[in-house]
């Protein structure tokens, strides 16, 4: 009869100084793993590098090729045709324009001084 263990029969036992968890980092676009060497972080956020795109036309950006306005990213020609546009921002990029907030603040002043 053989006395010998085979590695089978024995669990494995590791370092503690390697089991370190690590934080998997998510892309904000696509929702995948980012891995470090795809990391793009722009305005806090993390992306791949692959999907950092302008918003309007989908270009590729980097980080000197875009403008950032309320979470949403965009190439800087983008960026100047949409504020050009319209003359500002809420109405260029598709929100409602400030000036309608002015005029319902307005009328609810109005409703409660009578």
């Amino acid at each position: 009869m053989d006395n010998r263990t085979t590695p089978e029969d024995k669990p494995v036992q590791r370092s503690k100084s390697f089991s370190f968890k690590t934080q998997k980092e998510v892309c904000s676009s696509c929702g995948k793993t980012v891995y470090p060497m795809e990391r793009l972080v722009a305005d806090k956020l993390i992306f791949h590098t692959t999907c950092f795109c302008c918003k309007h036309c989908n270009t590729k950006l980097n980080l000197g090729s875009y403008a950032a306005l309320e979470g949403q990213f965009y190439c800087k020609p983008h960026y100047q045709q949409l504020f050009k546009s319209k003359g500002n921002y809420d109405e260029g990029f598709g929100r409602r324009q400030h000036k309608e907030l002015w005029v319902a603040k307005e009328a609810d002043g109005v409703t409660k001084s009578v």
